[in-house]
């Protein structure tokens, strides 16, 4: 039990960390808008990254809930 309990902690401060990224992916993203030149593609990766990592990010926690190692509240019961 102590180790599926480890499973779950270490889970969830790994989609912490995703959701983190994909936050700083966004700011970079702004950032590259907001100073560089019409000519350069940062924004454009900058986004895709973001993209990705948010599609990661779902699944993860699609993963996570069908594991058994999330647990959605019991909206609309």
């Amino acid at each position: 039990m102590d180790r599926i309990n480890h499973v779950e902690t270490v889970y969830k401060c790994a989609l912490v960390v995703v959701l983190l990224v994909v936050i700083f992916s966004l700011g970079q993203a702004l950032y590259f808008m907001m100073t560089d030149k019409d000519d350069d593609k940062r924004t454009v990766w900058a986004l895709t990254r973001r993209i990705g990592l948010s599609l990661l990010l779902i699944g993860m926690v699609a993963l996570g809930i069908w594991m058994g190692w999330l647990h959605p509240h019991d909206v609309g019961q």
